[in-house]
């Protein structure tokens, strides 16, 4: 991974599956990079409610689903859809840069 500015190279596009996600982890914050619906979105890979690897889950319409008890989280907010979850998780600001995807941890980064 290579930092440029606030954001840090984290993969590359061709590593993301097109319907998925892919875990990395940016310092110490573990982040979930997912592609769905042909858009790239970056999200904590902690779900607010059992403290597993969203990026273990489902992906599909602009969601991820926590594999453990099946709370779906919105990509664009990290709101849950439904429960057991009632927490959002964060989001990240992606950048794509050529075929390098690129993610601020920095909440001021649109």
């Amino acid at each position: 991974m290579t930092s440029e500015g606030a954001y840090t190279r984290v993969c590359s596009l061709g590593d993301l599956p097109e319907e998925g996600a892919l875990s990395v982890e940016i310092g110490d914050t573990p982040v979930a990079v997912v592609r769905s619906e042909g858009q790239v979105y970056a999200i904590s890979d902690i779900c607010s409610h059992a403290e597993v690897n969203l990026s273990e889950g489902e992906v599909e319409d602009g969601t991820i689903e926590c594999w453990l008890h099946g709370s779906c989280f919105d990509l664009r907010s990290g709101k849950p859809l439904n429960p057991p979850a009632t927490q959002a998780v964060p989001t990240y600001a992606v950048k794509i840069d050529g075929d390098d995807v690129l993610v601020s941890l920095d909440p001021t980064n649109p």
